[in-house]
């Protein structure tokens, strides 16, 4: 199974998502909705930020839902 890494930094109000190692990542690309694209030298993204993240209510932690989907 692959995994996911989900880094949220309450200080700098960012959340980021990993879906392959960021030692991969080559290139940076950031989008008209404050989100920042981490790409490896193919151009894939393999993660993103979100810029100026406040969780909708305080807590100490992140709730995360999975939904695994198979194609048919």
């Amino acid at each position: 199974m692959d995994k996911i890494r989900v880094i949220h930094d309450a200080v700098g109000h960012t959340l980021t998502v990993w879906f392959d190692e960021p030692s991969k990542e080559s290139i940076c690309e950031e989008t008209t909705d404050e989100v920042v694209l981490m790409k490896n030298a193919e151009h894939r993204v393999i993660g993103f930020e979100l810029l100026h993240y406040h969780p909708a209510e305080e807590q100490t932690g992140i709730a995360v839902e999975t939904m695994v989907r198979f194609e048919s």
